[in-house]
């Protein structure tokens, strides 16, 4: 190619890159503006504009996905600009297309039209119609700023988009105890993990003075090579698996993921399904160089992914719910995805998301159906079907099947013993705090050694 072409190509592909995270963007606003002045468009017009905003950024990813083909699948930088920057340190807004970000944006677009097609009708005459759509445009414009981050800024950014809106979500019924409770739960596991990704984006912006991924390692995906020392690339390693963990609901942050399918049905399937799940296991293959050169988190991922997928397995087998099994179903194969990550797969594993994340949102979009059509199946046999003729349990001896069988019943004991380990230190800590807080504003004021009394006139005495 000659140097006009290839500069000519460089801004068309800067031009789609763009256009690929502004259109939910722009769809965000158009139908969050109305409702914010009181105002909220017909639901036919929501759908329609929602449609056409992951339509244009689907079709926008497809050009650039074609436009890098023909260039080798090499990596283009768009620089939005600068947020701020002090001597050598440098706040930065990029934006990357490459052989990873560019077809999991195609993919992540796609479900996102699939699920508005089809929360248009589902949702239909629902309060909350308008804020679904908002929350959903919201969830696009984050993925997409996600995928496309050219920094761990920007990759911040678009992570806290997504945590949000998923726990809005979770919550959407807010008239049910339920519903907020998961909510609840799933907003301090994920600001608890997220603590990872800002920690691991301090250390970065310290040992490369930017959070610019092309400073962090250099190369082409999957064949990317780290530009840090070996201890820094430990720690940062360390951070992004903590925080993948909290999104992917990996053992010990799982017990939120079964709750938060008290949200409505097409946010269970995008959300934890399809693509929140996976956000985790997109990070990791970002920063697959960082990876590679701190095997110890590597191996660290593989344990927790296989054990996680185990876990997952027997605690799923005894759910009495269709959505349960499928949140369960859901968190085997994101273990088994961490897994592979840690054992240095890249392809392997990208592939292992998309295939999942599309048969696992057509699940729980059919979830609905499925129950009504075991219904009418059970109505026309004069009673339930007969449950499956073979279980691994068959196989153990009775009493490790027994055994067996009630860890699976208390799900591990996962929730007790955070209740244990976890949540009762912390709030007798809390509690202790206060106490100690109220006796040292006591003794600044001066307050009596006895309590005030009052006679039977009301005077004091």
């Amino acid at each position: 190619m000659t140097e006009a072409t290839i500069a000519v190509l460089h801004d068309v592909v800067a031009t789609l890159v763009t256009w690929q995270l502004a259109a939910p963007a722009a769809t965000l606003a158009a139908i969050g503006l109305p409702a914010l002045l009181g105002r909220p468009l017909a639901e036919r017009t929501t759908t329609r504009l929602v449609g056409a905003g992951f339509t244009a950024g689907f079709l926008a990813a497809l050009l650039t996905l074609a436009a890098l083909a023909a260039r080798g699948f090499s990596a283009e930088v768009v620089h939005l600009g600068t947020l701020f920057s002090v001597g050598h340190h440098a706040a930065t807004i990029e934006l990357v297309a490459d052989g990873l970000s560019v077809p999991y944006v195609c993919f992540s677009t796609g479900l996102c039209w699939l699920v508005n097609a089809f929360a248009g009708k589902y949702l239909h005459r629902e309060p909350g119609f308008t804020r679904f759509f908002i929350l959903l445009t919201l969830f696009g414009t984050g993925m997409n700023l996600m995928v496309l981050a050219g920094s761990i800024d920007v990759l911040f950014a678009g992570w806290e988009f997504l945590g949000i809106s998923s726990t809005l979500l979770i919550g959407f019924f807010h008239e049910r105890r339920n519903a907020v409770g998961a909510a609840l739960r799933a907003f301090i596991t994920y600001r608890l993990c997220d603590m990872g990704l800002l920690i691991a984006g301090v250390v970065v912006h310290h040992a490369v003075g930017s959070g610019d991924f092309e400073r962090l390692f250099r190369g082409t995906w999957p064949d990317a090579v780290c530009l840090v020392d070996p201890t820094t690339a430990l720690i940062v390693a360390l951070l992004l698996v903590f925080a993948a963990l909290g999104k992917s609901a990996q053992v010990p942050f799982s017990g939120w993921l079964p709750q938060a399918m008290e949200g409505p049905t097409p946010s269970s399937a995008i959300f934890y399904g399809a693509l929140s799940i996976h956000a985790g296991a997109y990070v990791l293959l970002r920063c697959e160089a960082v990876l590679d050169a701190a095997p110890v988190a590597g191996w660290l991922l593989v344990a927790i992914g296989i054990g996680t997928a185990l876990h997952a397995a027997v605690v799923g087998s005894v759910q009495t719910d269709l959505k349960s099994m499928l949140a369960y179903a859901s968190m085997t194969q994101a273990g088994i995805i961490l897994a592979e990550i840690g054992l240095g797969l890249r392809i392997v594993p990208l592939v292992h998301v998309v295939s999942h994340a599309i048969l696992r949102s057509l699940q729980i979009l059919r979830s609905p159906s499925a129950l009504h059509d075991r219904h009418e199946l059970a109505a026309a046999l004069g009673g339930p079907p007969g449950a499956a003729t073979f279980s691994i349990l068959r196989l153990l001896p009775d009493r490790f099947g027994r055994c067996l069988y009630r860890i699976a019943l208390e799900r591990g004991f996962e929730d007790a013993a955070v209740q244990r380990f976890v949540i009762r230190p912390v709030l007798a800590l809390l509690e202790g705090a206060q106490a100690a807080e109220t006796r040292l504003v006591e003794l600044a004021g001066g307050a009596d050694a006895e309590p005030r009394r009052t006679d039977r006139d009301g005077g004091a005495t």
